[in-house]
């Protein structure tokens, strides 16, 4: 199997991570977007990452059906069985991922417009989003037991992205937020391997 990301990417980080973690034998493979390549596009039409390939060819995008994908192959290894509890951690991945869709529309319009055509209330709103989705997770801090299930690996990916992107930006009040990349390293030592 094939992963086609970006290190930048938070949604490749989760995938990457939870495909690590759950033993999900697959290449990682750095690709470019803006570049438009060949195999990431006979994937993918469009050519978005993460997308993954099996080994009979077929492809698998987006990062949540990814998800999904790596939890049914690898024995429901990536989310809680009991459905209450699974639910709890689709949710999270969900914020997690919302809160990263905020964040790249706030990247691409400084990185897209030239500044005196940046739309400033289209940024706040964005991030007012990032803001209240923080605010929330900090509140209802979800539980990190022994086992991380999807839930965590996507939070975890947000908040490396937020601090790449955003350094110093957010963290005001958020104490828990703050020190989870240190409990989710406890629980999953081979973070430091998707941190670049």
């Amino acid at each position: 199997m094939k992963i086609y990301y970006s290190s930048a990417s938070p949604y490749s980080t989760k995938v990457r991570m939870a495909a690590h973690y759950s033993g999900l034998d697959a290449e990682h493979l750095v690709a470019d977007t803006t570049a438009d390549p060949a195999d990431l596009i006979a994937a993918n039409p469009l050519g978005k990452i993460p997308t993954l390939v099996t080994d009979s060819g077929q492809a698998i995008f987006d990062s949540r059906v990814i998800m999904q994908f790596i939890d049914r192959e690898t024995g429901r290894k990536l989310y809680p069985r009991a459905s209450t509890k699974r639910t709890e951690a689709e949710v999270l991945e969900a914020t997690a991922d919302g809160i990263c869709d905020c964040l790249l529309a706030i990247v691409y319009e400084r990185r897209m417009r030239p500044e005196d055509k940046l739309h400033q209330p289209w940024i706040d709103r964005q991030w007012s989003k990032v803001e209240r989705g923080l605010d929330h997770l900090e509140k209802s801090m979800p539980r990190l037991g022994k086992k991380p299930h999807g839930g965590h690996f996507a939070l975890a990916a947000m908040l490396h992205y937020i601090e790449l992107r955003f350094a110093g930006q957010w963290q005001k009040g958020r104490p828990k937020l703050k020190r989870y990349l240190t409990k989710f390293e406890a629980v999953f030592p081979d973070y430091v391997k998707f941190k670049d």
